[in-house]
Formats: C-alpha cells, structure tokens, sequence
C-alpha cells in the first residue's frame, strides 16, 4: 500500500472572512520574525493560528512561508521534516533533496546530522523563509525537540521559525531570550481588548449589542475569542429580551464556559446537523465522501459547506474547498459528547472510515482509525501491508508506535510482525531490545512446523540477528546467522532473501572475506541484487557495495565504473543523496586518489564527507574522514590532514567499534609517522583494539609493520609482512596485498637486501600496473623513489632475472617516479639551516616552550604524557643543536621557527 504526505497540512491556512483588524499585534510580529524564534503560545480558541496566518499572508511579498500543521502522526520526526520539506519546496523548488535522500535510506535515522543539512540548504538559498509550525503542543518526540533545538542554534540569518502551540514548548528558551533572539506572544497579548470584542461581535457575528453588554462578555470570557465566539452562536437564535439575561447567566473558568456554551450551541443546531457533528467528530480531517460513509447519508459536501458558512468550527483546508477540519476545541467537545452519549458507536465510526481510509490508499490513517476502533486484527493486516511502505519513506518510528500499539495477541495470529518490530527497533536504534521480539517469532516458526511459513519466519529473524550481531562487533556469528537465513528463506520471498544477502555481505567484509562478500551483494534468490530488493534503496546500497569490495579486492578500474553506474542509476531514481551516495563519493575519491589524480579526489571528497556527515553511518564517516586526510597530505596541507585524523579518530572512538577505532588510531599513527614524530607514533593507541575483526586485526597488524621499520628492526617487520601477505593472498584482498608488498620492498631495501628488494618491486609493480596504483607506492617516500630508480635502471640494461620478466612497461616506472619528484618538490622536507625539520607535534612543544610552560602543563595540553613530552624536547634539542630551553629557544627564532 501506497501513502503520501497531505498536502492539506501544507502552506498558510485559507483565508477566512471578516476578521477583526489587530493592529496592535503586528509590531511584535515583525518584531519577532526579524528573530529566530516567534513563539506565539496560548490555551486553545485564543486565535493563534488566525492571527499568525493572516499577518504573514499580509506580508507575503516580503518573504517566503513554509507552514506546517501539525497533528499527532507527526511525532515521527522523518515523518516531519519531510512535512517540512515539502511546505519548503512549496516556495522553492528541490530545496531539502538532501533531507529526503537520507529520509529514504534504510539505514537509522541522525535527527541531528538531517537537520544540518537542512540548515545548509536554508542557508544556501537566496530566499528569507519564515518556517512556522502549528499546533506544536502536540509533539511529545524527545527526538524532533533535539532537532528543533538544533535547528534555532543554528538557523542562517534568511530563515526564522514560528511556533504557534498551546502550551510553551521543551525547547532551549531561556538561551534564546538571554540572546535577545526571540519574541513570545501569550494570553495577554492575544487576549481581545474591549474594542477588538465589540468589532468581533459587531462586524463578524452580526450583534447588535450595547457597549455594557460587550464589557461584560469580555469581561466573562477574559477576551478569549472562542468564547466571545460560542456566546455569539448562542445568542443569535434568541430574542432580544433574553440576550442581557444569558450573557449574566455564565461564568467561571474557560473550561467551564466552554462546556455550557458548547451545549447551547449544538442544542439549537437542527437535528440532522447535530448527528452529522457527532459522528463526524472522530475523524482528524473531513472530507464529503468520507463523512457519508460513516453516517450513511449522501449530503457530506453540502453539510461541511454549511457548517464553514455558518462559522460553526470547521476550517477549510484548501482552496477547493475538499477538505476541511473542525476547530480542536470543538472538536474536543464533540468528542467527549459522543462518548457519554454513545459509548459505544466511537469503535464503529472509527472502523468505518479505517475501511474508506484504506479503500482510499490512506494508509496511516487507516492504520490509526483501525487502532483506535479496537480492530487489532485489522490493524495487524493493514500494518503488516503498510509498515515496509513507511520503513522505505524513513518512517522508523511511526512503524514502531503503530506495531507497539498491536497488542501480543493479534501479532501472534501474523508472527512476521514481532520480526517487523525488531527491525523497527533496529532503525530506529534500539538493537538490544528486540530480543523478546525475535523470541516470539523463532516460537512462531517452531510451532508451524517444517512448512515454507515457518522456515520463512525463522529465516527472516536470523537475518535480523545477523544485523545485531554485526553491530555488536561478532561479525563471525553474523556470518553464521545470515547463512542460515538464507538457507531457509523460500525463493518466493526473494525480497527478503536479498535483506538476508546483504546481512551476509556486511558480515563477511568485516571478517576479510572479499571474494564470498562480493558474491553475496551481488546476488539473492537465484538473482542479481539488481533484480530482487526489500525496496529501491537496498538495491542501489547492494550496487555500491558491490563497488566498493571489487576496489578492495584491487580491481580499480572496474569498481571506479560500479561506482559511476550506481551514482547514475541513483540520480534516475531519486537517491543522488543518500548514505549509499556518500560511499560512492568516498569510493570515487578514494581511487582518484590512488590514481594521484588529487583534484579529482577533493571534488569527489567534498561530496562525500557532506553526504557521510548526514547519514551519520560511523564506517563511512571513519573512510570519509581518513581518506581527507591522505588528500591534504598529499596537497601539502598538514595541519587540514591532521585535523581530518583526529575527526575520524573522534568519531570511531564515540562509536566503540573496534574496526573503526582500529582505522582511525592506526591512520594517525601513520600520519605521525610521515611527519617525523616517531614518539607520537609509537605513543598512540594503536593497539588498543583486543578480539577484534580480522580485518581490524591486518590493520593493526600493518601499523605494526611500519612501526617495527620506523624503528630500524627491519628484519622484524620483514616476518611480520610475509605473514600478512599469505593472510591476505589467501582471501582475495588484492589492495591490502600491493600495499603490503610495497612496503616489503622498502624493508628490504632498507636492511641492506638490495636484490630481493628489486626483485619484490618487478613482482609488486607486475601486480598493479593493469590497474595504475600510484599513491600506494608515492606514500612511502623517497626509499621508494630509490628502488624504482634501480629497478628502471636494471630493467633498462636488460638485467632483471629472465625467469620473471616484468609484465609492466616502463612508462609505468616512469610515472611513479614522476609522481615523486612532485611530492618532494611540492613539500618543504626541511627549513633552511636546519639539516632535520622539526615534526609538527615538535613544533607545538617548542611553541608552548616559548610560551613559558613548564613538562607537566605541556603534556596537559596537548593531552599526552611528561614522558613523551620528554621525548619531544630531547629531538627538539638535537635537531636545533641545543643543550637547554634558553639555548633551542634562541635557535629557533635565528631560523624564524617562532
């Protein structure tokens, strides 16, 4: 089943006639949409919505408006920013494309990161947007106030937000009014002066009344409009002589007039006007044939059209006039009459219009009405139908409190639906609670024996548990789960079988196992991913998978073309910004720069860390943020490649996953020592990561390698990285194989073993020509430089053994070589006079030196030990020829260090 945002939620209320001029209130208006923040807070039936929406229809040629009026569903803060994007796009075409690409993948939602890219894009527009949202108070999503809070401490100076809402929202206030950067309208502000009632009761209701008896209703109702309103509608039917009685008979709270003017008005309306009211009033928006069907009449659009021209509290909500509501206070009244009156036909009426809702592909109103009928069985199978249409849309939590609201019982006679609520709980980033939910379905599957239904549900609920237990760090358990999944899942599910495929694709990338990854993205159920898919965005995501594993596995040239056909193939269908888009960015990025093509890599590069930011997926993040890094190395940047490190390392480290940590700390550790600062290197928690992933485990242990080289105890890293190449030989992990045999080379090469090293670059270089590896050889430095010029040389006297001929021209060699003498013509290796350059960690020591600081406070802020710091000032001293801090202190401002 199909579901569509209601575009009657969207734009500024219809305009409504004769209303009381308040010129009062329009200063403090333009006052607070100047702010970022219009607060306009107050009881129901003060006006808050009317006073809003014709002040800023009135100034409409001075800004854009995106409104949105809110109701309970949108407590799915996916479900409300795409309403917010919507009412945007309303005023400005394909603003927020951003929002609604991460909003349609499959993976759990970053309220936070969505929201910084909506404020990217506001920011980006040349348009000034006043963002309001209505009937606030009926948000109770912790989520969408977190994001609301970050939107108001970050909106650009061209957007303003306005607040209409019956009770003063949990929102960082106080901030706001110390800042000066908001205005707050309440009760006695909107409250109706003595003259604002007269003209209200004159001019709109059609009163002829004294000024005294104006006083006194104003006086009564406290100048609440929906009271004066109800007294109106009350007082209109009777004589003249009974008008100063009534208005003396009520008093007492607004609670209380409102009851007793309610009953006076409905007891005056025709019989046939009240019945439509009653039973009517369950629905949230009305239409003409959805009302008849729940009173079984045919006059549905003649009555709302009646009711709007008799201003008896129902609001247009379009200009066609198709759609209407009631006023919320009214609506509240006839509510609680039906139930006191009619208790027992509220589960009718609300199961009628589930039936035309659904009929009518209104899915999470047909959803809604069946809970609220008490239909769970019903509920269960339109939720069953709808919960994957919701979960596609990024709806995560609207599934949950749908399948959270279907009590034990009904999910019992569709056991699929406790594995639907565990993926629920899954997207929505609660993995540790779906236990009991995937317990239901296993007894489930169980109970119905061998059959396909049961082999279907117990499949379906260890593809799940695969997921979990990838994400708790047992990838070989999640290997094992996902193969019996998909062992057991029919070929008529072949949507759920790929879900299982990619759970099995995911889970042997982080055990190493390329080769068997790849075989499982691309294909399920006796088909290509490109075939079968749970929804769109998981074939696209298998797509780029794919991509990235044949680039792990050393096949640029053909991953660089899986990358391009998935970006073209998202564009077509609508996800050129998704978290899937972000890592064929990052994967383009990546490979240019292996090709040492740089720009083409920071281009690339600038895209996908925009799109990794807003997708918040931690491994595509870490990628994101080393893969910077390298690029500003390369570029010279040092201070942008460090401050790239120590994002990855940030956010691997929040993440507590082992393989993240292990990434980013051992890329830090090699950056450290590219600069020269082996103490930091060596310093660093490279190591920390303990029953790790194997793929974890080869990036330790390649840290590792280059430590032991780093250090001079070449013939340990020698043995340690012919170990490393048989691990990854074994397991078709190609990259990681050229990178290690390079690094092989120039431990060889560096011990003394001249031959073997040349005879391992003639095999390393046989391997990567065909697909122009470049930067892996570059980043090691002039000792790579060094070997390639002897293995040019000896190729060129025609020396090179004869029993392995070299399977790569020279032009090759060449290119390398050319790539080198960039890097060093490009990088400043050392400050004239000064035969070593002092490494960058180096230079903030002797910075804070300058500054008077003594070991201890030096290691404080640099967040290290007084050992290491030790360690620093000693080559700080034999670099600048210095036996003191007075003497590196003089040193270093002779050569202008300081």
């Amino acid at each position: 089943m199909a579901d569509a945002l209601i575009t009657t939620k969207l734009g500024i209320p219809r305009k409504r006639p004769n209303l009381v001029p308040r010129p009062r209130l329009d200063e403090r208006l333009e006052e607070g949409v100047r702010r970022k923040l219009l607060l306009v807070s107050a009881p129901a039936g003060f006006g808050k919505t009317t006073l809003l929406s014709e002040w800023l229809r009135r100034r409409a040629s001075e800004r854009s408006v995106a409104w949105v009026s809110l109701d309970e569903t949108d407590c799915d803060p996916a479900r409300l920013l795409s309403y917010l994007v919507a009412a945007l796009r309303s005023v400005e075409e394909g603003i927020g494309e951003g929002v609604l690409a991460a909003l349609r993948s499959s993976e759990p939602l970053r309220i936070e990161a969505v929201a910084g890219a909506l404020v990217n894009e506001l920011s980006a527009s040349p348009r000034e947007f006043v963002l309001v949202l209505d009937d606030y108070h009926v948000i109770d999503s912790q989520p969408i106030h977190d994001a609301i809070a970050f939107l108001l401490e970050y909106l650009p100076p061209n957007a303003h937000l306005a607040i209409a809402s019956r009770a003063v929202p949990p929102l960082p206030l106080a901030k706001l009014r110390a800042r000066d950067q908001m205005t707050e309208l309440g009760v006695a502000e909107l409250s109706f002066t003595t003259e604002e009632a007269t003209a209200f009761l004159r001019d709109v209701m059609r009163l002829d009344l004294s000024a005294q008896d104006v006083a006194t209703l104003e006086e009564r109702t406290e100048g609440w409009v929906a009271g004066l309103q109800l007294a109106a509608l009350s007082m209109r039917r009777r004589p003249g002589k009974d008008v100063a009685s009534f208005i003396a008979s009520f008093s007492g709270s607004n609670r209380g007039v409102l009851d007793f003017l309610a009953e006076e008005v409905l007891g005056r309306q025709p019989r046939n006007v009240r019945e439509f009211l009653l039973m009517t009033s369950v629905l949230g928006r009305l239409t003409g044939p959805l009302c008849d069907a729940l009173t079984g009449q045919a006059d549905g659009d003649d009555m709302l059209e009646r009711l709007e021209r008799e201003n008896l509290f129902v609001v247009a909500l379009d200009e066609e006039r198709r759609w209407y509501r009631y006023h919320r206070l009214f609506a509240d009244v006839l509510r609680g009459r039906l139930e006191r009156e009619r208790p027992e036909q509220g589960a009718l009426l609300h199961l009628r219009a589930s039936a035309w809702c659904e009929e009518n592909r209104l899915v999470a109103e047909a959803i809604q009405h069946a809970l609220s009928g008490g239909d769970h069985d019903r509920a269960a199978r339109l939720i069953e139908e709808g919960v994957e249409g919701a979960m596609e849309r990024g709806e995560g939590t609207t599934a949950l409190r749908w399948l959270e609201a279907v009590p034990p019982e009904a999910k019992r006679r569709r056991p699929r639906l406790f594995v639907e609520h565990a993926v629920a709980l899954m997207i929505t980033g609660r993995p540790n609670d779906t236990d009991p939910f995937l317990q239901e379905a296993e007894r489930a599957a169980e109970a119905s024996g061998e059959g396909e239904n049961g082999r279907f549900l117990l499949g379906f609920a260890l593809a799940v548990r695969s997921w979990r237990a990838r994400l708790r760090g047992d990838a070989a358990e999640a290997v094992e789960l996902a193969r019996r999944a998909l062992s057991l899942l029919p070929d008529s599910e072949a949507p759920v079988r790929n879900y299982a495929a990619v759970r099995l694709g995911d889970a042997l990338r982080a055990v190493g196992d390329l080769a068997t990854a790849d075989e499982a993205y691309a294909g399920a159920a006796g088909g290509g991913i490109e075939r079968y898919a749970r929804h769109a965005y998981g074939r696209l995501a298998g797509m780029v998978m794919h991509a990235r594993v044949q680039a792990e596995r050393g096949r640029l040239r053909e991953a660089d073309e899986a990358f391009r056909r998935a970006l073209r193939q998202m564009a077509e269908e609508g996800f050129e910004q998704s978290p899937a888009a972000a890592i064929a960015h990052i994967g383009l990025a990546d490979l240019n720069y292996e090709w040492n093509d740089l720009d083409g890599a920071e281009r690339e590069m600038v895209r996908g860390v925009e799109l990794a930011e807003l997708s918040g997926d931690v491994s595509t993040l870490v990628w994101a943020y080393t893969t910077s890094s390298r690029v500003k190395r390369t570029q010279g940047d040092e201070e942008g490649a460090l401050a790239s490190a120590r994002q990855a390392d940030r956010v691997a480290r929040d993440s507590g996953a082992d393989l993240q940590i292990a990434i980013a700390t051992s890329w830090m550790a090699r950056l450290r020592l590219a600069v020269g600062d082996l103490a930091e290197a060596v310093a660093s928690e490279w190591q920390r990561v303990a029953n790790a992933a194997a793929a974890a485990w080869m990036v330790n242990q390649m840290t590792t390698a280059r430590l032991l080289h780093a250090q001079g105890r070449h013939h340990e890293a020698q043995r340690l990285l012919e170990h490393l190449r048989e691990a990854t030989a074994a397991k078709e992990r190609t990259r990681d194989l050229v990178e290690i045999l390079a690094l092989q080379v120039v431990a060889l090469w560096a011990s003394g073993e001249k031959e073997r090293a040349v005879s391992a670059l003639v095999e390393v270089l046989t391997l990567a020509a065909p697909e122009g590896y470049v930067r892996t050889f570059a980043d090691e430095g002039q000792p790579m430089a060094g070997i390639l010029s002897r293995v040019l040389e000896t190729r060129q006297r025609g020396q090179l053994d004869s029993d392995s001929p070299p399977h790569f021209p020279a032009n090759y060699v060449k290119q390398l070589l050319a790539a080198l003498e960039r890097d060093t013509a490009g990088r400043a290796l050392a400050v004239a006079g000064l035969p070593e350059p002092l490494s960058e960690r180096e230079s903030e020591v002797l910075t804070l030196i300058a500054a008077g600081r003594t070991n201890r406070q030096i290691a404080g802020a640099l967040f290290v030990t007084v050992g290491t710091v030790k360690t620093h000032l000693n080559n700080i001293y034999r670099k600048l020829g210095a036996h003191s801090r007075t003497q590196a202190l003089a040193r270093a401002r002779e050569l202008n260090l300081l």
